[in-house]
């Protein structure tokens, strides 16, 4: 089964990661990196990507005839989709697990951050009730 394993981040507060000091974006980074070769390895990683920061994400509507209407970036919100990770993996059970881990990236100070993963399941088609 595959599910998209969301990383939602403050807009302000532990993971501006801007702010932190230079060694603790590395430390940061490396986790990461180290992270998404464990899961491939093991076989679960099916795509992972960071995302660029909610003030250059854009809202897009169809307006007439289909043609794209931008309303600018996202609404205040207290958080924003920093990365995600799909992975392929036999249970929820195993997901939740990777998403635990996944939280306890370091923060400043090598201290977890615990931020919030979202765990969704990726559909392959409609239910088998519809």
């Amino acid at each position: 089964m595959k599910y998209m394993l969301m990383m939602n981040a403050p807009v302000k507060g532990p993971y501006a990661i801007g702010t932190w000091p230079k060694t603790d974006i590395q430390a940061h980074i490396n986790f990461m990196m180290q992270f998404g070769r464990k899961l491939a390895k093991a076989g679960e990683l099916v795509a992972a990507e960071g995302l660029a920061g909610p003030e250059q994400a854009k809202l897009i509507r169809a307006g007439a005839g289909g043609a794209p209407i931008t309303d600018g970036v996202f609404p205040e919100a207290k958080e924003f989709l920093a990365g995600y990770w799909i992975v392929d993996v036999e249970s929820e059970a195993r997901a939740i697990q990777i998403a635990a881990e996944a939280s306890a990236a370091p923060g400043p100070g090598g201290k977890p951050l615990n931020m919030a993963i979202e765990v969704r399941q990726v559909m392959s088609g409609p239910p088998p009730e519809i």
